[in-house]
């Protein structure tokens, strides 16, 4: 793909598939995923090879260490890229199933009915896994697709892409039903995001500065979130085990993913009855600890400044402030946060019910790690991506919210009076 007119064309014959897309029964689409499957496994080499040259491209450009973490393909991701998709095989086909029906005095019988969305540009950055993940969802939802990933994972992204395509071809699946541009060209994306007269939906999927891009930009609809910028409240009726292995887990098992805490409100009066040990570990562990007065003074951390407050690090970097009780941190939230993902931690169940109710973040949770915040998790087999908006998918973006529905009603020469 070199030019503008390749990428129209491309959107064109994406358009040109939906009727099939739609009409492909569930069994048929998951023997292509199972093939897909299969041939990932039996390509692991190709793909760690693909993944080296990336990764040392990365480190020869000095990209910082968080983002050659989220572009690292490794064994057991691969062997997670394939449990993904063996849980999207097991999901219920999601395309005629009828979500509702009833009569109407009439005589109508009406139904409404779960529809594909259509033509789905999907935009991402580092992650090699959003390739499978991207298009497996899609096409089990019946939905044609346009994949574009980051110039930094083009060779990675397009070796798993490869795979897929091989699939489709087997079971005689047009190739235009997952297309994937391998042009790194940034006019290309500009182009391709004023065809809303042959997209339909755009999924940007990576940092601030590329969904602020899209959403600025597009002409097509889009489903998007902001920064990760996600708390965790330490109540003062915390249980302090809790605490420390949800807090730990929340920041260290992948620091550089939108599911990682970034800040932590403290309740005063835990702070002064318990031990906070979780501090002293996420600093033995290497993570810079930004606190407010009390931190610094109690623990001899780094201090805080305005921007700390509201900040994505995707790094080893916390912030941490102390707040006097659940409605000071709902308060902060409110401020600081970007409506992703936010944790009580509280064995007091008014003052979770008081934090559920008064936030808006698409994902709350109570002792519970903020790093569950993901489709897998949600038995959705995978996600493209976390949106933060309220109009049609909110929260892990799975199968069922790359769906739409239409009415089907029934009658029998039904006339109106």
């Amino acid at each position: 793909m070199d030019d503008l007119t390749d990428i129209v064309k491309l959107a064109q014959n994406s358009r040109s598939s939906r009727a099939f897309m739609a009409n492909l029964p569930g069994i048929e689409k998951n023997a292509v995923l199972t093939n897909f499957r299969d041939n990932i496994i039996v390509s692991k080499g190709t793909l760690l090879k693909a993944n080296a040259i990336d990764v040392f491209n990365a480190k020869k450009k000095g990209l910082p260490n968080a983002f050659i973490e989220r572009l690292t393909l490794d064994t057991s991701g691969i062997d997670s890229m394939v449990r993904s998709i063996d849980e999207i095989i097991e999901q219920p086909n999601p395309i005629g199933k009828v979500l509702s029906e009833w009569k109407r005095p009439s005589g109508l019988n009406i139904k409404k009915v779960q529809t594909p969305i259509g033509v789905i540009a999907i935009i991402y950055e580092s992650r090699p896994n959003v390739t499978a993940d991207a298009a497996a969802l899609t096409f089990k939802s019946g939905n044609p697709s346009i994949l574009r990933c980051g110039a930094d994972s083009i060779n990675s992204c397009f070796e798993i892409f490869k795979l897929f395509r091989q699939s489709m071809a087997k079971y005689n699946v047009p190739d235009s039903c997952v297309q994937f541009i391998n042009n790194p060209a940034r006019e290309l994306v500009e182009e391709l995001l004023k065809l809303d007269n042959f997209i339909d939906v755009v999924i940007p999927r990576g940092g601030k500065d590329l969904i602020s891009v899209i959403r600025s930009t597009s002409q097509i609809p889009v489903f998007s979130h902001l920064d990760g910028v996600v708390h965790i409240y330490v109540d003062e009726h915390a249980d302090p085990v809790k605490a420390f292995n949800v807090i730990l887990n929340s920041k260290l098992r992948r620091f550089s993913i939108c599911g990682a805490v970034e800040c932590l409100l403290i309740n005063k009066n835990f702070i002064n009855n318990h031990e906070a040990d979780f501090i002293p570990a996420l600093i033995s562990e290497g993570v810079e600890i930004r606190g407010d007065e009390y931190i610094q003074d109690k623990f001899g951390t780094s201090s805080a400044s305005k921007s700390d407050w509201g900040k994505e690090y995707l790094d080893k970097i916390i912030a941490c402030r102390v707040v006097k009780d659940v409605e000071d941190a709902v308060k902060h939230i409110d401020q600081f946060g970007s409506n992703h993902t936010d944790c009580i931690i509280t064995e007091n169940d008014e003052n979770a019910s008081h934090f559920f109710s008064r936030l808006d973040s698409s994902i709350v949770l109570q002792n519970a790690s903020t790093q569950f915040a993901d489709g897998g998790e949600f038995g959705f087999g995978a996600e493209i991506g976390i949106s933060t908006g309220r109009l049609h998918a909110r929260g892990p973006i799975g199968l069922n919210e790359l769906t739409t529905f239409q009415y089907h009603v029934l009658g029998e020469g039904t006339t109106r009076s």
